[in-house]
This record gives structure tokens, C-alpha cells and sequence, in this order.
């Protein structure tokens, strides 16, 4: 099928905050609160739940903190710290100072909170690591975006996402100015090798039969495939895939295929992906690049909460 501009909003996204479902971040920070007050995963419930640490603190005694970000960094998850407090009491109030897709320096007030000590500090650290991991996200990939320098290219980030944090890290990468690509199995048919293995998919004829049987089943997806040779990419466009996904390519074999693709499919190019290839990638104009260190390499980003 030739290349259609029209496709775009199919082709990628950045999910936005106001897409993802309340309920399901309640139970996400519930479930993180388990972990610390209740032994959230063992077999064996501690017999004595709680935080007798904060439980020190007698009555209901009322503090302020100030979250501080300690590092220069691009800022993903504030949207956290209501629901994360929730569970921990709904007592305490939180006083933005900044926003996500922000990028801070060290030292910079992002925001204030105010409520019952206890609340506080047995809250802490979940709330410091549901934002510490974010902003690490959106960092390391406004920094992935630096080493590409080219604007016409899109980068995109992978299903390589820690299991049951998929949205929020694909949110993250968002706000740090990547692009998402799908967001699950659900929204994009993708032929990868392992489907062409399993399909029986070893000659030109059958790839190109296993890809009109995608599109014929899902008609209302678009079709991705994925290819490790320069020689399958003319089957490819032959079966009508909208995408084609350059697997693990070289340089050279990329300046050989990508001319194969113009105006004919989109290109994108995966596979060793990283800081020194991506503006070498990049120069070459593919539509997408795609790198999963976004998400599964990107280190915390140092974001304290201190006491007023």
C-alpha cells in the first residue's frame, strides 16, 4: 500500500495523562503502598502490618515538605503524587511548582506538600520512586533526541517496558519529547520474525501471502513487518505492509534499503539503537527510529523530598 500522510495519527502518539484511567493508578499506588505497610507479594503477611517507624509520631501532628529535584533533568509523573497520597489517608494536600515536560535544574522547588507527618513519611518513598523513574525516563530520552539531531526523524520508543508500568513510561517518554509507537499487541498488526518462522513464512511467495492475511483480517489496523534482509522488502511492499521495521540493518545495507521505501511504505529502523549510532541512523532519513533504552536503560533521575 503506498505511503499515506493521512496515517500519521495511527502511526504514532504521546499519550497524554488525561488518557490514562484513575482507577488504574489508584491500584497501582495501592499496590506499591502494600509493599512497604503490608508485605505486598509474600506469601506470609507480616503479622503486624503498618509503619512503626512513622507511628513514632504521636497524634496527628501536621508537617511540609518540599519535593527538590537534585539533578538537571526533564520532569514525567507529578500526576502521581495526589493518587499516591490517597492511599496513604487522602489528607494530605499537594502544591504544584512545576509541570511535567518541564526541564529543571538542580535545586528547583517542584512542589509542596502539606499534611500529617505520618502520612508523609510513610508515603515518601513511593512517591519519590514512581517520580524519580518517570523523570528518568523523559530525561534519558530528551537526551536521545540531543544525540540525533535531525528533525524530520521520529524517535520512537518499544514494548521494553518494566511489566504493569507500560502507560506511565510510555507517558514519560512523551514528555521528554520522544514519540510512542504501539501501545500494546492490541493496536498495530507487527510481523516479526517469529511470526514469519511460525507461519512457515521461508520463501518470497509465503511472506507475501502471511501478509495479505494480516491485512485481511484486520482491515481497520495498519500492518507492520519486520525484515532482516534487503531482499524481502520488495515482497513486502508487494503484500501492501504500510511499515517496514529494518531489523539489526548496517549502515551500508540501511543506505540500500531505505531508497527501496521512499514514498512506497514508511521505514523504520530498530536493533542497536544507542547515543553513538542514533545521528549516524538519523542522517540517513528514515520516518521512525525505535530504541528501547529509553525505557528499559534510563536511570533514576535524583529527586529528594525535604522537610520544612
Amino acid at each position: 500500500m503506498p505511503r499515506d500522510s493521512g496515517q500519521t495519527d495511527r502511526l504514532i502518539r504521546r499519550l497524554r495523562w488525561e488518557e490514562l484511567d484513575p482507577a488504574w493508578l489508584a491500584r497501582l499506588a495501592a499496590l506499591a503502598r502494600d509493599e512497604d505497610v503490608a508485605g505486598g507479594g509474600l506469601r506470609q503477611a507480616p503479622a503486624r502490618p503498618g509503619d512503626p517507624s512513622a507511628a513514632l509520631l504521636a497524634g496527628d501532628r501536621r508537617a511540609r515538605a518540599k519535593l527538590v529535584s537534585r539533578a538537571d533533568c526533564v520532569l514525567a509523573g507529578l500526576g502521581l503524587l495526589e493518587p499516591v497520597l490517597a492511599v496513604y489517608g487522602g489528607n494530605c494536600r499537594v502544591d504544584l511548582r512545576a509541570a511535567d515536560g518541564m526541564h529543571v535544574s538542580r535545586g528547583v522547588v517542584l512542589a509542596e506538600l502539606e499534611g500529617p507527618a505520618s502520612e508523609l513519611l510513610t508515603a515518601e518513598r513511593t512517591l519519590l520512586n514512581f517520580v524519580q523513574r518517570l523523570t528518568g525516563i523523559a530525561t534519558n530520552t530528551r537526551t536521545h533526541l540531543r544525540a540525533m539531531r535531525a528533525g524530520s526523524v521520529h524517535l520512537l520508543d518499544t514494548r521494553k517496558t518494566t511489566p504493569g508500568f507500560r502507560m506511565l513510561e510510555k507517558y514519560a517518554v512523551g514528555q521528554g519529547g520522544g514519540w510512542n509507537h504501539r501501545l500494546g499487541l492490541f493496536d498495530r498488526i507487527m510481523v516479526k520474525d517469529n511470526h514469519l518462522a511460525a507461519g512457515g513464512a521461508t520463501s518470497a511467495a509465503r511472506l507475501t501471502d502471511l501478509v495479505r492475511a494480516a491485512r485481511a483480517s484486520r482491515p481497520d489496523l495498519l500492518v507492520e513487518v519486520e525484515v532482516d534482509a534487503v531482499a524481502q522488502i520488495e515482497p513486502v511492499l508487494a503484500a501492501g505492509a504500510d511499515i517496514v521495521l529494518l531489523d539489526n540493518f548496517s549502515l551500508p545495507q540501511l543506505r540500500e534499503a531505505l531508497p527501496l521505501l521512499r514514498d512506497r511504505a514508511w521505514s523504520e529502523v530498530s536493533g542497536g539503537v544507542n547515543l553513538g549510532s542514533l545521528p549516524l541512523i538519523a542522517e540517513l532519513g528514515p520516518d521512525f527510529i525505535s530504541c528501547g533504552a529509553l525505557t528499559h536503560a534510563a536511570p533514576w533521575v535524583d529527586i529528594g523530598l525535604d522537610w520544612a
